[in-house]
Order: structure tokens, then C-alpha cells, then sequence
């Protein structure tokens, strides 16, 4: 009973001293994506889709946690964050008729959810802070396809890698505020596939801003 009464002890009195190296956080934020842009090679032929984004980005929302590693002025901060965005597209079907091509159009969203996983390094400059890294982005679920095709769905990469720069700042030493840049490597998310006689390709290279706040523990 003693030796447990000293080894809570010496616990307690040293978590102060820990918590200096280590903090746990929560977060939360919007971001602006750009838009996912499928790019179609086509052939004549008599009907094929023509898929326009209306808008070049859309604004998405993320929340997480993450642990920040304390090193003298430096430190590392590995992140788990879920982010989702929607995208609105004009869909334009073209089809020959018995002359000429007709054009059907309608509008679609499509959401992506992904699993963002940045590891940062960074350096603290007072409050302030300064930070760069990888970053792995995962998709949980595929999204929705446009067009009623069979292997539309095979145009998505499953996680691709990418990075994550910014400055943030630390208040009272538990609110923190951090704005960032995210960019992909390659085509982000992006395959070719063909449906009929056409070439699909999502060019994905995906540009993010980020706002976030989140609170230590």
C-alpha cells in the first residue's frame, strides 16, 4: 500500500513537469478546397458526357486531435483529422440524334470525406509558430459517381500524399489558431478511366486553405 500511495504520488507531481514536453489537443476549422476537375478525351461517338464544375472551389469544414511533442523552441505535432467538402457540377449529356447532337443538362453535388493525417515540424518563435510537413489524405468512402456508369467509381486513388505549411499562434498557452496551405503530390485522388470510347481523368491537384482552432490540454 505504500509503494502504490509513492507511485501515485511521484505521478501526480510529475505531470506538470510532463505536460511541458506533451500536450494533447482537439480542433476544429473551414478550409477552401479547390474543385476536383474531370477532364474528358472524347471520340465521336453517340453519347458522351461532358462534366463542367461550377465553381472553382468550395468551402469544406475539418475537426480532429492532435499531440504536440515540445522540443526547447521546437516541436512535432502529429494530427488525425476528419474534413469533408461538397462540390456542385453542370452535367451535360450529349447524344446523336437522328441529325444533329442533342444536349440534356442537370446539376449534381458530390461530397468527399477524407482522413487528413499531417506530421508536422515546427518552430516556436514566442507565441508564435511556424510549421511544415507531410501529410497523408485517405478517402473513407467513395464519393457518389456523376454519371450512371459501371467503373466510374475505379477513377478515385484511395490515399494519396501530400503537404501542409503555415503559422499559428498560442494563447494563454491552451487556445491555438493556426491558418495553413495544403497541397498534393500528383493528381490527387485521380485515375484514368474509360467509359464507352471516352477517357476520364480527375485532375485533382488539389490547393486547400485552412483555418482552425483548437484548445490543449
Amino acid at each position: 500500500m505504500k509503494k502504490l500511495t509513492t507511485v501515485i504520488f511521484i505521478l501526480l507531481f510529475s505531470v506538470p513537469a510532463f505536460s511541458q514536453f506533451l500536450n494533447f489537443g482537439i480542433k476544429a476549422g473551414v478550409e477552401s478546397n479547390t474543385t476536383p476537375e474531370y477532364n474528358v478525351s472524347r471520340n465521336i461517338s453517340h453519347n458522351f458526357w461532358i462534366i463542367e464544375s461550377m465553381k472553382n472551389a468550395s468551402w469544406g469544414f475539418h475537426g480532429g486531435i492532435f499531440t504536440r511533442i515540445n522540443i526547447f523552441s521546437l516541436y512535432i505535432q502529429p494530427e488525425v483529422v476528419f474534413a469533408s467538402t461538397s462540390f456542385d457540377y453542370t452535367l451535360n449529356n450529349w447524344v446523336l440524334g437522328s441529325t444533329a447532337f442533342e444536349v440534356s443538362s442537370y446539376t449534381k453535388s458530390q461530397k468527399f470525406n477524407r482522413l487528413s493525417v499531417p506530421l508536422l515540424v515546427g518552430m516556436k518563435l514566442g507565441p508564435l509558430r511556424i510549421n511544415a510537413g507531410p501529410a497523408a489524405n485517405i478517402l473513407i468512402e467513395t464519393p457518389k459517381a456523376l454519371i450512371d456508369a459501371p467503373n466510374f467509381d475505379e477513377i478515385y486513388k484511395g490515399a494519396v500524399w501530400g503537404l501542409q505549411a503555415g503559422v499559428g499562434i498560442d494563447i494563454f498557452q491552451k487556445l491555438t489558431i493556426d491558418v495553413r496551405y495544403a497541397g498534393s503530390l500528383g493528381r490527387q485522388f485521380g485515375d484514368v478511366i474509360t467509359i464507352g470510347s471516352q477517357n476520364y481523368r480527375l485532375d485533382h491537384e488539389q490547393r486547400t486553405f485552412l483555418l482552425s482552432v483548437g484548445w490543449m490540454f
